[in-house]
């Protein structure tokens, strides 16, 4: 790398067991002004639904709130999973959203329903699904550009607008997508670590330079757990431990504090499949992160890193950007 990447966080709105959603959000708010105040680039949310513990399900709601209480953080989606919504609804959104805060918003587009089956039903439209995000990709790209003679269908807010849109994805179909659309690409490499250096390498190896971008831009977004010390990182990474686990077993995901010892918690075959699951998290102090960062760094050419950082305690949680900002002067 010629330079270090920038730093970006992806955000859940995660609920604290026994919180409020509205404790959640204003924890989130003091989040994404803390990152800013550090200079990380960007502060994007995910859509998740049906998932007790997480409250970030309005995404282009949340976008506009956080962006509204920020200054110059980019805000975005983490990303908006398009067969759930008809992309003029998007288009309408995030060119409302450009509108308000003009330069600021990132449209991530993923084509999970991120949810269970019976839930992505319940919000898909009528006999589409991912099989048709090519198509929305590029019928969202049309509503967001210049108006045309002749356009039927206009997004207004949105037309003309040209909100910045990502692919993402786990796989290596969107690493496919992105380069042959000229796209930016994220990598969810925290949660789907398996496949990042092959998705990476496909999207870089085979991109088209398109209006929006003249060479390719990649992010890979990773769990981390910054903390004073390793100790008190392998104290605080047993909430993500007990986070995945739930989700593992169904059940909900509230963040819960953390504990002395995961032993009895889970068993032998659990623990290997969340530590899979974890398989890029990096924890530890500002020494032991960037030394894990450069590993890292090493093994796969990215513009960006976007880090997920489930830590119960919010000061701390505040905190652990001071730490992960350090390994960028270091």
């Amino acid at each position: 790398m010629s330079r270090r990447p920038d730093y970006s966080l992806l955000e859940l709105a995660s609920v604290r067991e026994g919180d409020s959603v509205g404790a959640t959000l204003a924890n989130s708010v003091a989040y994404a002004r803390h990152a800013e105040g550090l200079g990380f680039k960007r502060f994007w949310l995910a859509e998740h639904h049906n998932m007790e513990g997480i409250s970030s399900s309005a995404t282009s709601v949340l976008i506009g709130h956080i962006a509204g209480q920020t200054n110059v953080i980019r805000v975005g989606s983490g990303g908006v999973m398009l067969p759930n919504h008809p992309p003029l609804v998007i288009a309408e959104q995030f060119g409302t959203l450009e509108s308000l805060y003009p330069g600021r918003i990132d449209l991530g587009l993923g084509r999970a329903p991120g949810t269970d089956p019976v839930t992505a039903r319940a919000l898909r439209r009528d006999g589409l699904g991912a099989e048709q995000f090519p198509e929305d990709v590029a019928t969202l790209q049309a509503l967001l550009g210049p108006l045309r003679p002749g356009q039927p269908v206009k997004a207004i807010p949105g037309a003309g607008t040209n909100v910045p849109i990502w692919l993402l994805g786990s796989s290596l179909y969107s690493a496919q997508l992105a380069a042959m659309r000229g796209l930016p690409y994220a990598f969810a490499g925290h949660f789907a670590p398996r496949l990042y250096r092959e998705a990476l390498r496909v999207y870089r190896d085979n991109f088209q330079p398109s209006d929006q971008l003249d060479k390719p831009y990649a992010m890979l977004a990773v769990p981390a757990v910054p903390a004073e010390s390793m100790d008190q990182a392998k104290f605080l990474a047993t909430t993500s431990y007990q986070r995945i686990l739930a989700l593992f077993r169904g059940q909900p995901l509230w963040m819960r504090p953390p504990v002395e010892s995961m032993n009895g918690l889970w068993n032998a075959g659990e623990k290997a499949s969340v530590q899979d699951f974890l398989a890029l998290q990096l924890l530890g102090d500002a020494h032991s992160l960037k030394r894990q960062i450069d590993d890292l760094l090493a093994t796969v050419d990215v513009d960006e890193l976007m880090f997920t950082v489930d830590i119960y305690d919010p000061e701390k949680r505040r905190h652990a950007l001071d730490i992960l900002a350090e390994t960028r002067s270091n």
